[in-house]
């Protein structure tokens, strides 16, 4: 896959290791002859690592033998999770070290998530941009404060903790960002 093709979300093969490319730049030389240079930021999906990855517009980097299955999370214990893949029922278990980033946010109701597969093992998993979560705790509104503009802590289902406006209560489903944790909306 050539330089100029690869985008975000992209899986490339570089240095013998699947790397999920997470953000590009591109300089454009100023002098006549000069390259274009593209330069990733991305993920190695197998130690976790980030890796900075600079390429010339003509050189090219191979496509991973890599997947995106759909998944559903079965149970946790106290040192795995354990999915499902959802089109050929296959299990397959990720320590909890590595998805200590999405793990606030996996229910076992959560649709649209997906199982990165490198080489037939599960290296990680890919969340949706939004997902929805029932609040589990949180202080009782004040009658007689605004709607708007003040916010509060609300411990959900997954213990993740949010701000979120003041007039929600427990028991309530909201939408949370997965990229930031921040409240988006009443689900």
């Amino acid at each position: 896959m050539q330089a100029k093709e690869i985008k975000p979300g992209t899986v490339v093969n570089y240095q013998g290791a699947p790397v999920l490319i997470e953000t590009m730049t591109v300089q454009t030389p100023s002098a006549r002859g000069a390259a274009t240079l593209y330069k990733f930021r991305g993920r190695n999906l197998v130690n976790r690592q980030k890796t900075d990855i600079t390429l010339k517009g003509g050189e090219s980097l191979p496509d991973a033998d890599f997947q995106r299955r759909p998944a559903k999370l079965m149970y946790a214990d106290a040192t795995h999770i354990h999915l499902m893949d959802e089109t050929d029922y296959n299990q397959y278990s990720l320590a909890l070290d590595d998805v200590k980033s999405e793990r606030p946010y996996i229910t076992e109701q959560l649709e649209g998530m997906l199982a990165l597969i490198y080489n037939d093992q599960c290296v990680g998993v890919q969340l949706p941009t939004a997902v929805v979560l029932t609040i589990k705790q949180c202080d009782p509104a004040v009658k007689g404060n605004s709607a708007t503009g003040r916010t509060k802590p609300a411990v959900l289902e997954t213990d993740l903790i949010v701000q979120v406006p003041e007039y929600l209560k427990q028991g309530e489903r909201i939408k949370v960002d997965t990229r930031n944790g921040q409240y988006l909306s009443r689900a």
